[in-house]
Protein backbone atom coordinates (compact mmCIF):
# COMPACT_ATOMS: atom_id res chain seq x y z
CA UNK A 1 0.00 0.00 0.00
CA UNK A 2 1.29 3.42 -0.95
CA UNK A 3 1.79 5.89 1.91
CA UNK A 4 -0.65 8.78 2.02
CA UNK A 5 0.64 11.74 0.02
CA UNK A 6 1.88 14.72 1.95
CA UNK A 7 -0.68 17.55 2.04
CA UNK A 8 0.07 20.77 0.21
CA UNK A 9 0.27 24.31 1.51
CA UNK A 10 -2.76 25.34 -0.52
CA UNK A 11 -4.96 22.48 0.62
CA UNK A 12 -4.13 23.02 4.28
CA UNK A 13 -4.72 26.78 4.06
CA UNK A 14 -8.08 26.40 2.32
CA UNK A 15 -9.35 23.95 4.91
CA UNK A 16 -8.07 26.04 7.81
CA UNK A 17 -9.58 29.27 6.51
CA UNK A 18 -12.99 27.59 6.28
CA UNK A 19 -12.66 26.39 9.88
CA UNK A 20 -11.68 29.80 11.21
CA UNK A 21 -14.35 31.84 9.42
CA UNK A 22 -16.77 31.45 12.32
CA UNK A 23 -14.25 32.42 14.99
CA UNK A 24 -11.64 34.78 13.62
CA UNK A 25 -11.99 38.27 12.16
CA UNK A 26 -8.95 37.52 9.98
CA UNK A 27 -9.11 33.80 9.10
CA UNK A 28 -6.77 33.99 6.11
CA UNK A 29 -4.04 35.94 7.90
CA UNK A 30 -4.33 33.69 10.95
CA UNK A 31 -4.09 30.51 8.89
CA UNK A 32 -1.06 31.78 6.96
CA UNK A 33 0.77 32.78 10.13
CA UNK A 34 -0.01 29.53 11.93
CA UNK A 35 1.04 27.41 8.95
CA UNK A 36 4.21 29.44 8.59
CA UNK A 37 5.08 28.75 12.20
CA UNK A 38 4.19 25.05 12.02
CA UNK A 39 6.03 24.40 8.75
CA UNK A 40 8.86 26.93 8.94
CA UNK A 41 7.56 29.05 6.06
CA UNK A 42 7.28 32.80 5.73
CA UNK A 43 4.02 34.34 4.57
CA UNK A 44 5.30 34.97 1.03
CA UNK A 45 6.31 31.35 0.58
CA UNK A 46 3.04 30.09 1.99
CA UNK A 47 0.98 32.21 -0.41
CA UNK A 48 3.16 31.87 -3.49
CA UNK A 49 3.73 28.12 -3.41
CA UNK A 50 0.39 26.50 -2.78
CA UNK A 51 1.55 23.26 -4.39
CA UNK A 52 4.44 22.85 -1.96
CA UNK A 53 4.14 19.69 0.14
CA UNK A 54 4.00 19.91 3.92
CA UNK A 55 5.39 17.13 6.08
CA UNK A 56 2.99 15.08 8.18
CA UNK A 57 4.76 16.35 11.32
CA UNK A 58 4.18 19.97 10.28
CA UNK A 59 0.58 19.14 9.40
CA UNK A 60 0.04 17.79 12.91
CA UNK A 61 1.50 20.94 14.46
CA UNK A 62 -0.72 23.05 12.20
CA UNK A 63 -3.81 21.05 13.12
CA UNK A 64 -3.11 21.61 16.80
CA UNK A 65 -2.63 25.34 16.24
CA UNK A 66 -5.84 25.67 14.23
CA UNK A 67 -7.79 23.80 16.91
CA UNK A 68 -6.56 26.28 19.52
CA UNK A 69 -7.41 29.25 17.31
CA UNK A 70 -10.90 27.82 16.68
CA UNK A 71 -11.51 28.12 20.42
CA UNK A 72 -10.58 31.80 20.29
CA UNK A 73 -7.02 31.70 21.64
CA UNK A 74 -4.98 34.63 20.27
CA UNK A 75 -2.56 33.75 17.49
CA UNK A 76 0.23 35.48 19.40
CA UNK A 77 -0.09 33.00 22.28
CA UNK A 78 -0.10 30.05 19.91
CA UNK A 79 3.08 31.12 18.08
CA UNK A 80 4.66 32.80 21.11
CA UNK A 81 5.43 36.16 19.49
CA UNK A 82 3.76 39.43 18.50
CA UNK A 83 4.93 42.33 16.38
CA UNK A 84 5.07 45.86 17.81
CA UNK A 85 6.60 49.00 16.33
CA UNK A 86 8.67 47.02 13.84
CA UNK A 87 10.06 44.57 16.38
CA UNK A 88 9.13 41.04 17.47
CA UNK A 89 8.29 40.46 21.13
CA UNK A 90 7.98 37.19 23.00
CA UNK A 91 4.54 36.84 24.58
CA UNK A 92 2.79 34.30 26.77
CA UNK A 93 -0.57 34.05 28.53
CA UNK A 94 1.10 35.91 31.42
CA UNK A 95 1.03 39.19 29.45
CA UNK A 96 -1.26 41.20 27.23
CA UNK A 97 -0.65 40.87 23.51
CA UNK A 98 0.91 44.17 22.30
CA UNK A 99 -1.50 46.00 20.02
CA UNK A 100 -0.95 48.41 17.12
CA UNK A 101 -3.18 50.94 18.90
CA UNK A 102 -0.45 51.42 21.51
CA UNK A 103 2.04 52.54 18.87
CA UNK A 104 0.55 56.03 18.79
CA UNK A 105 1.16 56.39 22.51
CA UNK A 106 4.79 55.43 21.87
CA UNK A 107 5.06 57.99 19.09
CA UNK A 108 3.65 60.73 21.32
CA UNK A 109 6.07 59.87 24.12
CA UNK A 110 9.02 59.76 21.73
CA UNK A 111 8.12 63.15 20.26
CA UNK A 112 7.96 64.62 23.75
CA UNK A 113 11.29 63.09 24.81
CA UNK A 114 13.05 64.16 21.61
CA UNK A 115 11.87 67.72 22.13
CA UNK A 116 13.35 67.66 25.63
CA UNK A 117 16.61 66.28 24.25
CA UNK A 118 16.73 69.00 21.58
CA UNK A 119 16.58 71.62 24.31
CA UNK A 120 19.38 69.93 26.28
CA UNK A 121 21.34 67.62 23.91
CA UNK A 122 23.76 66.25 26.51
CA UNK A 123 21.10 65.39 29.05
CA UNK A 124 20.23 61.82 30.00
CA UNK A 125 16.50 61.26 30.02
CA UNK A 126 14.53 58.91 32.22
CA UNK A 127 11.13 57.30 31.69
CA UNK A 128 9.05 54.75 33.55
CA UNK A 129 6.52 52.20 32.34
CA UNK A 130 3.81 51.33 34.84
CA UNK A 131 2.42 47.81 34.34
CA UNK A 132 4.94 46.84 31.67
CA UNK A 133 3.66 43.35 30.80
CA UNK A 134 5.79 42.10 27.89
CA UNK A 135 7.90 45.25 28.08
CA UNK A 136 6.73 46.43 24.65
CA UNK A 137 6.33 50.10 25.63
CA UNK A 138 9.45 50.38 27.79
CA UNK A 139 11.71 48.52 25.38
CA UNK A 140 10.45 50.33 22.30
CA UNK A 141 11.13 53.71 23.90
CA UNK A 142 14.64 52.62 24.89
CA UNK A 143 15.36 51.08 21.50
CA UNK A 144 14.29 54.24 19.69
CA UNK A 145 16.14 56.70 21.92
CA UNK A 146 19.73 55.97 22.99
CA UNK A 147 19.76 58.80 25.54
CA UNK A 148 16.90 57.24 27.50
CA UNK A 149 16.98 55.10 30.62
CA UNK A 150 13.77 53.30 31.55
CA UNK A 151 12.47 51.71 34.73
CA UNK A 152 9.52 49.36 34.21
CA UNK A 153 7.38 47.66 36.82
CA UNK A 154 4.71 45.02 36.99
CA UNK A 155 2.89 43.28 39.82
CA UNK A 156 3.35 39.92 38.07
CA UNK A 157 6.68 38.12 38.27
CA UNK A 158 5.61 35.94 35.32
CA UNK A 159 5.09 39.06 33.22
CA UNK A 160 8.47 40.45 34.25
CA UNK A 161 10.12 37.19 33.20
CA UNK A 162 8.71 37.69 29.69
CA UNK A 163 9.81 41.34 29.66
CA UNK A 164 13.36 40.38 30.63
CA UNK A 165 13.50 37.85 27.79
CA UNK A 166 12.54 40.62 25.38
CA UNK A 167 15.07 43.02 26.88
CA UNK A 168 17.86 40.46 26.53
CA UNK A 169 17.00 39.72 22.92
CA UNK A 170 16.92 43.44 22.07
CA UNK A 171 20.18 43.99 24.02
CA UNK A 172 18.57 46.59 26.28
CA UNK A 173 19.17 45.16 29.74
CA UNK A 174 21.78 47.86 30.40
CA UNK A 175 19.25 50.69 29.98
CA UNK A 176 15.96 49.13 31.08
CA UNK A 177 15.51 48.10 34.71
CA UNK A 178 12.60 45.85 35.70
CA UNK A 179 11.17 45.95 39.21
CA UNK A 180 8.26 44.10 40.74
CA UNK A 181 5.52 45.91 42.58
CA UNK A 182 2.19 47.68 42.50
CA UNK A 183 1.85 50.78 40.30
CA UNK A 184 4.08 53.70 41.34
CA UNK A 185 5.38 52.09 44.54
CA UNK A 186 8.54 50.41 43.22
CA UNK A 187 9.32 53.23 40.77
CA UNK A 188 9.59 56.21 43.08
CA UNK A 189 13.10 55.47 44.36
CA UNK A 190 14.51 55.45 40.81
CA UNK A 191 12.87 58.71 39.69
CA UNK A 192 12.11 61.41 38.93
CA UNK A 193 11.01 60.74 35.35
CA UNK A 194 10.68 62.95 32.31
CA UNK A 195 8.01 60.67 30.86
CA UNK A 196 5.58 58.24 32.47
CA UNK A 197 3.82 55.70 30.25
CA UNK A 198 1.10 53.29 31.29
CA UNK A 199 -1.28 50.89 29.65
CA UNK A 200 -3.18 49.86 32.76
CA UNK A 201 -6.38 47.78 32.89
CA UNK A 202 -9.24 49.99 31.72
CA UNK A 203 -12.13 47.64 30.93
CA UNK A 204 -15.01 47.95 33.43
CA UNK A 205 -15.43 44.72 35.38
CA UNK A 206 -18.91 44.03 34.00
CA UNK A 207 -17.58 44.32 30.43
CA UNK A 208 -14.50 42.10 30.64
CA UNK A 209 -14.83 39.59 27.77
CA UNK A 210 -14.68 35.85 28.28
CA UNK A 211 -13.52 33.10 25.89
CA UNK A 212 -13.94 32.54 22.99
CA UNK A 213 -13.30 36.30 22.73
CA UNK A 214 -9.49 36.51 22.43
CA UNK A 215 -9.34 39.05 25.27
CA UNK A 216 -10.82 36.36 27.50
CA UNK A 217 -7.53 34.45 27.21
CA UNK A 218 -5.45 37.38 28.43
CA UNK A 219 -4.61 37.79 32.13
CA UNK A 220 -7.60 39.31 33.90
CA UNK A 221 -5.32 41.32 36.16
CA UNK A 222 -4.14 43.15 33.03
CA UNK A 223 -7.66 43.80 31.69
CA UNK A 224 -10.08 44.43 34.57
CA UNK A 225 -10.12 48.12 35.47
CA UNK A 226 -12.69 47.92 38.23
CA UNK A 227 -16.27 49.15 38.32
CA UNK A 228 -15.75 52.12 35.98
CA UNK A 229 -12.51 51.01 34.33
CA UNK A 230 -10.48 53.69 36.12
CA UNK A 231 -9.64 52.06 39.46
CA UNK A 232 -5.91 51.70 38.78
CA UNK A 233 -5.58 54.98 36.91
CA UNK A 234 -7.21 56.77 39.83
CA UNK A 235 -4.47 55.46 42.11
CA UNK A 236 -1.66 56.16 39.63
CA UNK A 237 -2.73 59.75 38.98
CA UNK A 238 -2.56 60.49 42.70
CA UNK A 239 1.09 59.37 42.69
CA UNK A 240 2.25 61.10 39.50
CA UNK A 241 3.63 64.14 41.38
CA UNK A 242 5.93 61.73 43.26
CA UNK A 243 7.18 60.21 39.99
CA UNK A 244 7.45 63.26 37.77
CA UNK A 245 10.37 65.58 37.13
CA UNK A 246 9.42 69.27 36.72
CA UNK A 247 7.35 69.67 33.55
CA UNK A 248 7.17 65.91 32.94
CA UNK A 249 4.51 64.29 30.77
CA UNK A 250 2.43 61.18 31.34
CA UNK A 251 0.95 59.08 28.53
CA UNK A 252 -1.97 56.91 29.64
CA UNK A 253 -3.69 54.43 27.33
CA UNK A 254 -7.38 53.59 27.56
CA UNK A 255 -10.28 53.08 25.12
CA UNK A 256 -12.96 55.35 23.65
CA UNK A 257 -15.43 54.56 26.42
CA UNK A 258 -13.06 55.51 29.21
CA UNK A 259 -10.93 58.22 27.58
CA UNK A 260 -13.11 61.23 28.45
CA UNK A 261 -13.57 60.14 32.09
CA UNK A 262 -9.81 59.53 32.32
CA UNK A 263 -9.01 62.97 30.87
CA UNK A 264 -11.47 64.62 33.27
CA UNK A 265 -10.01 62.70 36.19
CA UNK A 266 -6.47 63.78 35.25
CA UNK A 267 -7.56 67.42 35.11
CA UNK A 268 -9.15 67.15 38.55
CA UNK A 269 -6.30 65.31 40.28
CA UNK A 270 -3.44 67.23 38.64
CA UNK A 271 -4.73 70.78 38.84
CA UNK A 272 -3.09 73.08 36.32
CA UNK A 273 -1.76 70.26 34.13
CA UNK A 274 -2.30 70.41 30.38
CA UNK A 275 -4.43 67.44 29.31
CA UNK A 276 -4.87 66.28 25.71
CA UNK A 277 -6.49 63.23 24.09
CA UNK A 278 -4.68 61.34 21.32
CA UNK A 279 -6.07 59.04 18.63
CA UNK A 280 -5.02 55.66 17.26
CA UNK A 281 -4.60 54.51 13.65
CA UNK A 282 -8.38 54.15 13.30
CA UNK A 283 -9.01 57.71 14.49
CA UNK A 284 -10.40 56.49 17.81
CA UNK A 285 -9.53 58.28 21.05
CA UNK A 286 -6.94 56.02 22.62
CA UNK A 287 -4.63 57.80 25.09
CA UNK A 288 -4.39 60.82 27.35
CA UNK A 289 -1.31 63.03 27.54
CA UNK A 290 -0.84 64.95 30.79
CA UNK A 291 1.88 67.60 30.91
CA UNK A 292 2.68 69.08 34.30
CA UNK A 293 3.23 72.82 34.57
Amino acid sequence: MKPAPEPTVGALLRAAIRRLEGTSASPRADAVRLLGCAAGLDATAALAHGERPVSLEAEARFESAIARREKGEPVAYIVGTAGFYGRVFTVSPAVLVPRPESEHLVEAALADLRARLARAPKRRLRACDVGTGSGALALTLAAELDALEVVACDVSEAALAVARINAARLELLARVRFVRGDLAGPLIEFGPYDAIVANLPYVPTAEVPIAPDPVGFEPRVAVDGGRDGLALYRRLLADIPRLAAPGASAFLEAAPGTIDPLANLASQVLAGAHVEVGEDYAGLERFVTVTLR
